[in-house]
């Protein structure tokens, strides 16, 4: 991120282009940001149910698109929510809802829904505590697991997680481009924390944004099947009302999108759902590291905690503790690669979160024992306090 000119003029310096997309400097927190990352990245449905700590989204949402042209339909609940993005990105659209906590849980039927039609569609859950309604204005990290795993059967997801109000507009343009490219639901995994801070945020000329247009086949109507592939396992795209005959449906299908029912289809079915996705991991996968290789203890944190992290970080360096830094942008797919290889450069692993153990088992699971890893839990509700994450630290040093 550019640093911050001292200039406070600067940051009303904001203009939109042609078409109603805003550009220039502006203070925003994390919610409008990822709303703003949204609409430059061609969003123009989202469909939506107010809660807490996400509903600023779909307010700005609401308030911004009739200046650029789209839909925002406030729905009766998130299952529906989360089944109107699908309809509308089958017609065309790029598509997009938000939640939180206990909507996202009732999302999860539609999530497996998306991955075994290979709907594209953003999702982004602004997590706060739990379990139940829990704490609805304050922050968790509690969701990371459940958005990989939360729906049954064996697929994949992209999970991306923002620490900063300028990360939640890039990372949403990011998460529109991977889920258009692999044909995926894609989630922003925010906190209350991030959702709710307002910092600089620098929009650049839409120009000057990447933008991944979905993938229309150009094959004559009668040699189009909806599920066939190439090398690359996505197949290429097609809405409805084009002239090209083609059939979804949640059960395991065929090339031409009919249900299959028996163990060989599903077989092909499935491995090509995951295949798509762990192929391309190294691709998809992004971090941040700093001095890790070498260091005594590798504190491994995300989110808002990430920032608390640095804090403690700076704290034990001070003390003479040689510290790195790790922090997953993308989370799943996990950088499983990189945590394997620090695993034999650095004495150990501190992971703090807002809750009781979730990332920390898949640090665990990639260090197979080599180091120690140690987990500095938080129920939610506040961040960590700084010393709690150098005790741990210290701990590992100490052994």
């Amino acid at each position: 991120m550019k640093k911050t000119n001292p200039k406070a003029k600067d940051l009303n310096h904001a203009t939109a282009d042609p078409k109603g997309v805003l550009t220039g400097v502006h203070f925003m927190n994390g919610d409008q940001s990822a709303c703003e990352g949204a609409l430059a990245a061609g969003c123009r449905f989202v469909a939506g149910y107010p809660i807490t700590p996400s509903t600023e989204i779909v307010e700005r949402f609401a308030s911004r698109i009739p200046t650029v042209g789209g839909v925002f339909i406030q729905m009766e609940d998130e299952l529906a929510s989360s089944i109107a993005i699908q309809g509308a990105a089958w017609a065309g659209l790029k598509t997009m809802t938000v939640s939180s906590g206990p909507g996202f849980t009732l999302m999860m039927e539609h999530i497996g829904l998306a991955a075994m039609l290979e709907t594209p569609c953003v999702i982004i859950d602004v997590q706060r505590a739990g379990p139940s309604t829990g704490l609805p204005t304050l922050p968790g990290q509690a969701d990371m697991m459940q958005v990989r795993w939360g729906s049954h059967g064996d697929y994949e997801v992209i999970a991306l997680v923002p620490n900063s109000p300028q990360e939640c507009f890039d990372l949403t343009i990011q998460a529109f481009n991977l889920s258009e490219e692999f044909r995926v639901p894609t989630f922003v995994m925010m906190d209350e924390c991030v959702g709710h801070m307002a910092e600089r945020v620098v929009i650049p000329p839409a120009e000057k944004i990447k933008v991944f247009n979905r993938r229309y086949t150009t094959l004559p109507i009668e040699e189009y099947l909806p599920y066939r592939t190439g090398k690359d396992l996505v197949p290429w795209f097609v809405k409805a009302g084009t002239g090209r005959r083609f059939h979804i449906t949640g059960l395991t299908h065929d090339e031409r999108g009919y249900p299959t029912m028996n163990a060989e289809a599903q077989g092909k079915l499935v491995h090509r759902l995951v295949e798509k996705i762990r192929t391309n991991a190294e691709q998809i996968v992004r971090f941040e590291e700093e001095d890790c290789e070498g260091a005594e203890v590798i504190v491994l944190s995300y989110g808002i905690t990430s920032r608390v992290a640095s804090r403690a970080v700076e704290m034990a360096r001070k003390q003479g503790i040689k510290v790195g830094r790790f922090r997953p942008i993308v989370v799943w797919p996990f950088p499983e690669k990189r945590i394997r290889q620090l695993a034999g450069m650095a004495g150990g692993f501190v992971v703090p979160e807002l809750n009781y153990g979730q990332i920390s088992l898949e640090v665990e699971r990639l260090v197979a024992g080599k180091v120690p890893v140690t987990l500095v839990p938080h129920g939610g509700g506040t961040v960590h306090q700084p010393e709690d994450i150098l005790r741990a630290i210290r701990e590992i040093v100490r052994l």
